[in-house]
């Protein structure tokens, strides 16, 4: 994914709200939200097996991934960064011990009481408890001031969405925004972007989600149509 935006009120009826963009290749094969994993609920990669956001229903716990900046892996080590939302989904984490195989990531995991984000930039691994309030995480990490046009303009929009009075709806005013709020793909505060590369490839927004949860529920909407609002449909609960 390239645009993740966690809204933390540990104080509301729903104290955490992720929405994920994903951005790839749009050749690359997928298959839509399911439990594709024992006990976790995650679009699936075809080419490498893995996910860019899963979710643990039981525990109510959301794992996602952003692609980050830094030095790449070995080719002959190298490891799918797929693999890590489902380590963070069931409750683990990344130790600096593990990481050496992974190209630079951001990883999230959050549940109703927080949410903690890591970093590997190919020599290091962090991490930080992101506070109360609304966060931004695109590919160059946790943007906290407005050098980023994206950030800069969604950050605010984001904070000052009205949570719904309970996770079941409605939720039309997130969906808006989570759907690029009518920003043109061209304008370079576009959270819902689409690049023709020289080669003919393309890369751009293939999904949106929208993860809310609770200390005894979860909601997880999902659209492959990453323009149009009306199009979520509802994964978690079914």
């Amino acid at each position: 994914m390239c645009t993740v935006a966690v809204s933390i009120d540990p104080s509301a009826e729903i104290p955490m709200i992720v929405i994920g963009v994903r951005d790839e290749f749009t050749h690359r094969p997928w298959a839509p939200p399911a439990e594709h994993w024992p006990g976790l609920v995650g679009g699936r990669d075809l080419e490498a097996g893995g996910t860019w956001l899963a979710v643990d229903p039981a525990a109510r716990r959301i794992g996602a991934l952003l692609n980050g900046h830094g030095v790449l892996a070995d080719p002959q080590a190298r490891r799918s960064r797929g693999d890590l939302p489902l380590l963070a989904a069931s409750g683990g984490e990344p130790v600096a011990g593990g990481v050496a195989g992974y190209d630079p990531f951001h990883l999230l995991r959050a549940d109703a009481g927080g949410a903690r984000l890591w970093h590997w930039d190919g020599i290091t691994l962090e991490y930080d408890d992101l506070p109360p309030g609304t966060h931004m995480i695109v590919n160059s990490g946790w943007e906290r001031g407005e050098e980023n046009d994206r950030v800069a303009f969604f950050r605010p929009l984001f904070a000052g969405a009205r949570r719904p009075s309970g996770i079941g709806g409605p939720w039309t005013e997130w969906y808006g925004l989570a759907t690029g709020a009518g920003v043109p793909a061209g304008d370079p505060r576009a959270m819902i972007v689409h690049h023709e590369l020289p080669d003919g490839r393309a890369y751009g927004s293939l999904s949106v989600t929208l993860v809310a949860l609770t200390s005894t529920e979860v909601r997880y909407d999902f659209t492959a149509d990453p323009r149009d609002p009306a199009a979520f449909r509802t994964v978690i609960p079914e």
